[in-house]
């Protein structure tokens, strides 16, 4: 099952990857906000998340993480 993740604080890499379940890359990168996707997500032939493709304007799969404001990395 997908799931959107939205911390409060700034997630570590390894923080991250459990959230997302496997390698992360980041699909959107906007002064507001950041989307992290798993990368190897299509191979692993997860199911689309519908928020996070809306959010990316493209199709995304799988577990995403949000950042926002000082959540957000450098």
């Amino acid at each position: 099952m997908n799931k959107t993740h939205v911390p409060k604080k700034r997630p570590t890499l390894e923080e991250a990857q459990q959230m997302v379940g496997g390698y992360v890359e980041m699909v959107v990168n906007r002064p507001d906000l950041q989307l992290l996707v798993d990368e190897d997500g299509l191979s692993k032939d997860l199911d689309v998340n519908h928020e996070a493709s809306f959010i990316a304007n493209q199709r995304i799969v799988g577990s995403v993480v949000i950042l926002k404001d000082k959540a957000m990395w450098d």
